[in-house]
C-alpha cells in the first residue's frame, strides 16, 4: 500500500527457476513494488505470493538470505569501505570469505578501490560495489532494479555476463530496466507493467526491442 491506495493491484506473474524475466513499463508502474516484495521487504496485504516456496504472506524474512537485491538506493553504508561493505552484505548472507573475495574481484574491485571509502566513490563504483555484496551472497533468486544504471560500456556488458553466469549456475533473475534493447538482449521473457498490473506480454518469447525514429 502506498497510503490508502494499493502500490500492486491485479499482478499476476509465475517465474519458473532459470528465467531471466524482464519487467517492463513507465516510471510508478509498480515494478520497483514488485521486486521489494519478492525480496519480503514489503507485506502483502491482500492475494497470496510465494517466492522460493516462502509464502510471503506468513514469513516474508525467511526468504531474506535467499534473494539478493539490488535496487536504486545501493543499500551502502558510506563510511565503510567497498570490501567491508561487501563482507558485511555478504556475512548476512552466509558468505565465505572466498565469496566476497570473488565478488570483489569479478566487479574489478580487488585494487585500490577495495579499502576505498564508499562515500568516495563515484556513481558507477557505487553501483558495481553494490552488485559485488549481492554477488557474494550467491542468491538464488536475483532481484534488479535498473542493473545497468550509472554504469559505462565495461560495466554494463559485465552485468549481462554475470546474469547469464549466475542463471548457468542455477538462479533465476527478475530485472526492471528501461534500457529495452541491452534488457531485452539478456532476457528469456517480458512481463509489462502498468498501474501496478501485469498486461500482456506476460509469457511466451522475448519480443523484439522498439526501434527509435
Amino acid at each position: 500500500m502506498l497510503g490508502r491506495f494499493p502500490a500492486l493491484a491485479g499482478v499476476d506473474l509465475d517465474v519458473e527457476a532459470g528465467e531471466v524475466v524482464l519487467l517492463r513499463g513507465p516510471n510508478g508502474a509498480g515494478k520497483t513494488t514488485l521486486l521489494r516484495v519478492c525480496a519480503g521487504l514489503l507485506p502483502v496485504t491482500s492475494g497470496t505470493a510465494e517466492v522460493l516456496g516462502v509464502d510471503l504472506g506468513q514469513d516474508r524474512r525467511a526468504v531474506r538470505h535467499r534473494v539478493g537485491l539490488v535496487g536504486h538506493g545501493g543499500g551502502l553504508y558510506d563510511d565503510l569501505s567497498v570490501a567491508e561493505n561487501v563482507t558485511f552484505w555478504g556475512r548476512a548472507a552466509g558468505a565465505t570469505d572466498a565469496d566476497v573475495a570473488g565478488a570483489l574481484t569479478r566487479l574489478g574491485l580487488d585494487g585500490r578501490l577495495r579499502d576505498l571509502a564508499v562515500a568516495r566513490l563515484s556513481a558507477g563504483q557505487r553501483r558495481r560495489t553494490s552488485i559485488a555484496a549481492m554477488v557474494a551472497r550467491r542468491p538464488e533468486l536475483w532481484l534488479l532494479d535498473e542493473p545497468h544504471a550509472s554504469l559505462d560500456a565495461e560495466g554494463r556488458d559485465l552485468i549481462d555476463t554475470l546474469i547469464r553466469d549466475s542463471v548457468a549456475a542455477g538462479a533465476t533473475v527478475l530485472m526492471a530496466s528501461h534500457e529495452d534493447d541491452r534488457a531485452v538482449a539478456v532476457a528469456t521473457r517480458v512481463v509489462e507493467v502498468r498501474g501496478g498490473t501485469t498486461v500482456a506480454p506476460v509469457d511466451g518469447a522475448v519480443p523484439e526491442a522498439p526501434r527509435a525514429g
